[in-house]
């Protein structure tokens, strides 16, 4: 008898976490959506307006668009997981000279890595995941924010090179928020 009932409440509480967690994922482009938007605001909050003098080291990365334009939605919602992945990646090392608001940073970083968990615990990984990373869109991916890596470290993490990070950044955030409105 005890060990019917353990089950049953076993049961119960994994059919309590599954529909937590569907409602969750049921809300996620909107939070997404708020995510983003706030990521924006702490992007402009973390610097001033953007140097002049660092006009001159302007450089075109050109995201990968194709990226985001998937058939699937979950292959899209991986791409978006796999993008913030990257900019946290990005805006987690060397920014001794980017003379950043420091709390805005770690919002931005704090609010990155809570939309990643999310679309982790959400994003149906199995059959989208291999198809996703066996296919050129993650190289594409992979290959334009590691042109953002080399020129930072080219630079040598200097204030121009992450000002001219942030602002692409900035750029590719606003392509995902077209992209998840559509969603």
């Amino acid at each position: 008898i005890m060990n019917a009932f353990g089950l049953i409440q076993i049961g119960l509480m994994l059919l309590c976490t599954t529909t937590i967690s569907s409602l969750q994922c049921s809300h996620l482009p909107l939070q997404q959506r708020q995510m983003i938007k706030n990521s924006l605001q702490l992007l402009d909050k973390m610097g001033k307006k953007f140097p002049p003098q660092c006009l001159r080291e302007k450089m075109s990365f050109r995201f990968p668009k194709q990226v985001l334009k998937p058939s699937q939605k979950e292959s899209v919602k991986v791409a978006i997981e796999e993008i913030f992945q990257h900019i946290f990646y990005i805006f987690s090392k060397n920014l001794t000279l980017a003379a950043w608001d420091g709390t805005a940073l770690e919002q931005f970083q704090n609010g990155l890595y809570h939309q990643i968990e999310q679309l982790e615990a959400c994003v149906i990984k199995r059959q989208t995941h291999y198809f996703w990373s066996k296919g050129i869109n993650r190289l594409k991916l992979k290959k334009y924010f590691q042109k953002i890596d080399c020129f930072l470290k080219d630079r040598q993490h200097n204030m121009c090179s992450w000002e001219i990070s942030r602002a692409e950044m900035r750029r590719c955030l606003q392509l995902i928020e077209k992209v998840i409105r559509k969603l």
